[in-house]
């Protein structure tokens, strides 16, 4: 019995770290997800389907210019922070390196979104949401989140983000009462992530002593040399993530936009569960991984995938007359093959985390996602011939994950990665 409490102690206090990372992480996300369910009737009943889609549509739209100030810094930002996580300089040097290397892709991509408001007459009907939500990016410019994660003090992101987000919910109910206040409810939207993005800056000069200085851009090199794989890994994924959103809107309209976006939000519950798993252990875990502990992470992942699925289909449809109303039950039939996305997900985290990344082998990661974007723009063609019905669109998005999957296995056997 004392030799089991003391296991229990030991393992206790080597993953206390572990699970206190993860459940920030966690619940971070979990109350911004809750926050937007709880606002969700509110907003769709006085913005209205057409309003509201537009600003998810729009938003959408902005979240390639995130993608491409993000650059795919933060898996080797992470991975450098979290080896040396003591040494100051290293700290400074990292964390200087990537905002220089940001704030120069907010400028252009300020530039390239000037010239496409002047070219596009949809953008330039909208032009101030747009400008609105462009400020957005400037969260991140000026928030590492990847650096708390490093260090393993995800608690203070969770304040810092929740206090800023929670001081929305009044300004929303006093102001938005109708689809004429769109613009308003985005600039409470923007301004809100803005004020913790400058909040977190002071705390990295007063607690983490991290001075912020711009770096020449010919000592970026390296930087961007390293990130370019996650570069286009996450181009894949958020022009597959995104493009659900854009072809909906297009091709059907901005009320189906809403009814994706419903449906999306009902799987983004059980999402949360599983978003940070992977992530929170792989500080830990890149320091010592095995073949033996990759297979148990998959095979216990993907029973927490086949768990999430069976609940959307039981309890999907109460939660769409929850959220909505009985007009918008297609997002139940969309929600239930959303789910199947983040079993795949989680099988696909676990090979780029714990194989592709520890073997440096990041663009086996970019052309996994590249083929999943392009099975996704086949497979929404395919679908929109056969069927005017955006579940096509949606059931394309859930195969092209299945395509990665194999796609990675075929690569892990082929160059024997397994053999850690």
């Amino acid at each position: 019995m004392k030799r089991l409490s003391q296991k229990i102690k030991k393992i206790s206090s080597n993953y206390s770290k572990i699970v206190e990372n993860y459940f920030f992480m966690t619940f971070l996300q979990g109350a911004n997800v809750f926050i937007g369910l709880f606002l969700y009737p509110y907003l769709i009943r006085t913005l209205g389907l057409s309003a509201y889609g537009t600003f998810i549509f729009a938003a959408s739209c902005i979240n390639f210019f995130v993608l491409f100030i993000s650059f795919g810094f933060t898996f080797p930002a992470l991975k450098k922070i979290s080896l040396h996580a003591d040494d100051t300089k290293i700290k400074n040097e990292t964390v200087s390196s990537v905002f220089t290397a940001k704030f120069y892709l907010f400028i252009l991509s300020a530039i390239i979104l000037s010239v496409l408001i002047f070219v596009i007459p949809f953008f330039r009907e909208n032009i101030l949401l747009y400008v609105v939500i462009f400020s957005f990016t400037i969260c991140d410019v000026l928030f590492p989140t990847w650096y708390f994660q490093g260090i393993q003090k995800m608690k203070l992101v969770t304040y810092i983000q929740l206090g800023s987000k929670l001081l929305t919910i009044p300004f929303i109910f006093i102001f938005i009462k109708s689809p004429e206040n769109l613009l308003l409810y985005a600039v409470i939207f923007s301004s809100s992530s803005i004020l913790g993005a400058v909040s977190s800056l002071f705390y990295l000069r007063m607690k983490e002593n991290i001075r912020l200085y711009f770096v020449p851009i010919r000592s970026m090199k390296s930087l961007f040399e390293d990130a370019m794989p996650f570069f286009w890994t996450s181009v894949g994924s958020t022009v597959k993530r995104e493009g659900i959103t854009l072809i909906i809107g297009l091709f059907f309209g901005m009320k189906d936009v809403a009814l994706y976006d419903l449906a999306n939000k009902i799987v983004s519950v059980p999402r949360l569960i599983t978003l940070n798993i992977n992530d929170a252990i792989f500080p830990r875990v890149i320091k010592n991984i095995n073949a033996a502990q990759i297979k148990k992470i998959i095979r216990y992942e993907v029973l927490i995938g086949l768990a999430i699925i069976l609940l959307i289909v039981l309890f999907g449809h109460w939660a769409v007359l929850f959220l909505g109303d009985e007009g918008m039950m297609d997002s139940y039939f969309i929600a239930i093959v959303l789910s199947t996305t983040i079993l795949t997900s989680l099988v696909i985290a676990c090979y780029i985390n714990y194989i592709f990344v520890p073997q440096n082998k990041y663009y086996f990661v970019t052309k996994s996602q590249i083929l999943s974007s392009v099975s996704f723009f086949v497979l929404s063609g395919i679908g929109l011939l056969v069927s005017e019905n955006i579940l096509s669109i949606i059931l394309a998005y859930a195969l092209a994950g299945v395509v990665e999957i194999f796609y990675c296995k075929y690569l892990i056997n082929k160059h024997r990665l397994l053999l850690l």
